[in-house]
């Protein structure tokens, strides 16, 4: 299983994340967040992120 992340933890990388429901199933929503910002609150309590799709930076590398 990937790693998950919290409401409110800080992004450790600039990627898309897909909320994930509380045992780990898709919800089919992202947000996109800058490395180090606060992930945002979740639509329903119980909800997790995982990273969906890292962005890359202008020269390729992660």
């Amino acid at each position: 299983m990937d790693e998950t992340y919290k409401p409110g933890e800080a992004a450790p990388v600039s990627a898309q994340y897909e909320i994930v429901g509380p045992r780990g199933g898709r919800t089919g929503e992202e947000r996109t967040v800058p490395k180090g910002s606060t992930l945002p609150p979740t639509p329903k309590s119980g909800q997790n992120y995982r990273v969906a799709d890292p962005t890359k930076n202008k020269s390729g590398c992660r």
